[in-house]
């Protein structure tokens, strides 16, 4: 994350442009920004901002948020805590992140030690803190397989706490932090195998490359690595000189229906695409879950889309990415969000959801 304002508790009051710290460069300017770089800094910055009813905007490594070109109008705090601690409980490993720490450093930082368990999540941007918010998964394996508990404050009685898994009603994208803000993220522990063991490799095009059967576990390293240079392969590793990564990831959630909705839609699929072509989907819960990416391309949306010259355009390798060419703006963005969502609507019946929190915009 770039330094939009100089470290230390005083409160900036010009104007700075979110688009510094945000992963798909693009946003207007705070009213005021505040660089937090420990948690009783964190506590105390928003604490200070709730008691004078100042509206803030919490902000970790940028890389899940679309703000309006309008900006927002209040202070944005920059969680930057960095402290990383592993231990043991009752024989396990674990790590403990603060809610600033890069994700992706982090990962390294587990197999660098000799661990395994966060693996097949390497190269996912970001900060740790946001992960639950989320529950952040890649490569078929989520934070909920490997959350041991997560550190919060609570903003209404002040309250910090530390809270199990059970409590967060973790599902596919989505917690019960998610799209709400009475709770602040301050670290983050996970589970973690000894000697380096990875988590069983369930997704097929992973287990593929790495030449073992489904349900395999493996050396985390090299897990690591196949799982970077898949990331890299499709635009999702951060790299300042490719504009395909000024993204904010899967825009996209992929949808989940149930049993009964699935019929009709997984029909009229077969109907717009030909009973030869094989749909993918996934078991969810007692539903099916369809890849969002797919159901895109078949829409007629095709990577790259719409046109070379364009200031957005999806991704040139993945269509689940919408991206800044450069000089985008918010607006811009949300053009075309709103012409891919409409166009798989039309296509085949089924309701696309924003993944990335928008700030001061919507679909």
């Amino acid at each position: 994350m770039s330094d939009p304002v100089p470290a230390g508790p005083a409160r900036q009051t010009q104007d700075t442009l979110l688009s510094s710290v945000t992963t798909l460069r693009l946003g207007g300017p705070a009213r005021a920004f505040e660089r937090c770089l420990d948690t009783d800094h964190l506590i105390g910055a928003v604490t200070d901002l709730d008691r004078q009813r100042h509206r803030c905007l919490l902000v970790g490594g940028g890389s899940n948020l679309v703000v309006a070109d309008e900006g927002f109008d209040g202070t944005a705090v920059l969680i930057e805590s960095s402290e990383v601690t592993f231990g043991t409980e009752n024989g396990r490993s674990y790590v403990t992140a603060d809610a600033g720490v890069d994700w992706d450093g982090l990962v390294a930082a587990t197999v660098d030690a000799g661990f395994g368990g966060l693996e097949c999540l390497s190269g996912i941007p970001g900060a740790a803190g946001a992960t639950p918010v989320q529950n952040v998964g890649a490569y078929g394996v989520e934070v909920a397989d490997l959350l041991r508990d997560v550190d919060l404050l609570d903003r209404r009685s002040g309250e910090r706490r530390r809270v199990t898994p059970s409590a967060l009603e973790l599902g596919y994208r989505t917690s019960n932090l998610k799209h709400r803000d009475d709770h602040v993220v301050l670290a983050v522990s996970f589970w973690l195998n000894e000697k380096r063991v990875s988590r069983p490799i369930r997704y097929g095009e992973l287990a593929a490359t790495l030449g073992l059967e489904p349900g395999a576990q493996s050396d985390a390293a090299e897990v690591r690595e196949q799982v970077l240079a898949l990331r890299r392969g499709k635009g999702m590793v951060l790299d300042a000189d490719d504009h395909d990564t000024w993204s904010a990831g899967s825009f996209f959630t992929n949808p989940v229906l149930t049993a009964d909705e699935a019929v009709p839609v997984l029909r009229r699929i077969r109907d717009q695409v030909g009973s030869d072509i094989t749909v993918p989907t996934y078991p969810a819960g007692d539903g099916v879950k369809l890849s969002a990416g797919w159901l895109i391309e078949r829409a007629g949306f095709r990577r790259g889309y719409p046109s070379p010259g364009a200031p957005v355009r999806l991704s040139t390798k993945h269509t689940l990415a919408l991206t800044n060419r450069g000089d985008a703006t918010t607006d811009e963005l949300l053009d075309l969000a709103r012409d891919v969502r409409d166009g798989v609507r039309a296509a085949f019946g089924v309701d696309l959801h924003p993944e990335p929190v928008l700030v001061n915009c919507s679909l």
